[in-house]
């Protein structure tokens, strides 16, 4: 687990998790960043696993979200270095297991987003689009790219 004092905050990131297939995690092209979408695993061990509205609350959903962002930051800074690098989040897209109908999708990926604005303020707010997926790899709650 890596800490970093970050603006004001001490955050403790998970180990950068692994790839799971034939993709980059991490494509930089010019000054741009894009990072591969991450699941809600803290070293290895998916944390939160079904689909939230049914196995898990909106609550723990968000808590999946924002694991997941943590997770996209300990990429970013196995790639840059220092988090104080990033000059401003674009754009986050948020996948959440859930059953068909489950309209909570937004309140979920907030737990993403909420991350991002409290570590970067201004500079973190983006767009983003949140998304409603029958499954996810090793039926993890929630999938988080930036």
């Amino acid at each position: 687990m890596l800490n970093t004092t970050f603006y004001k905050e001490e955050i403790k990131l998970p180990h950068p998790p692994s790839q799971s297939g034939h993709y980059l995690a991490v494509k930089q092209v010019g000054n741009m960043i894009y990072v591969s979408g991450v699941t809600c695993k803290w070293n290895g061990k998916t944390l939160y696993q079904g689909k939230v509205g049914k196995d898990l609350a909106i609550e723990e959903g968000y808590r999946a979200a924002k694991i997941s962002g943590l997770n996209l930051l300990a990429i970013l800074q196995q790639h840059i270095g220092d988090l104080s690098r990033v000059k401003q989040i674009v754009k986050i897209t948020g996948y959440v297991n859930c059953e068909e109908g489950f309209g909570k999708i937004p309140q979920v990926v907030n737990g993403a987003s909420d991350l991002f604005v409290n570590l970067y303020g201004k500079e973190g707010e983006h767009v983003r689009c949140a998304v409603g997926v029958a499954s996810l790899p090793g039926n993890a709650a929630v999938e988080v790219d930036v």
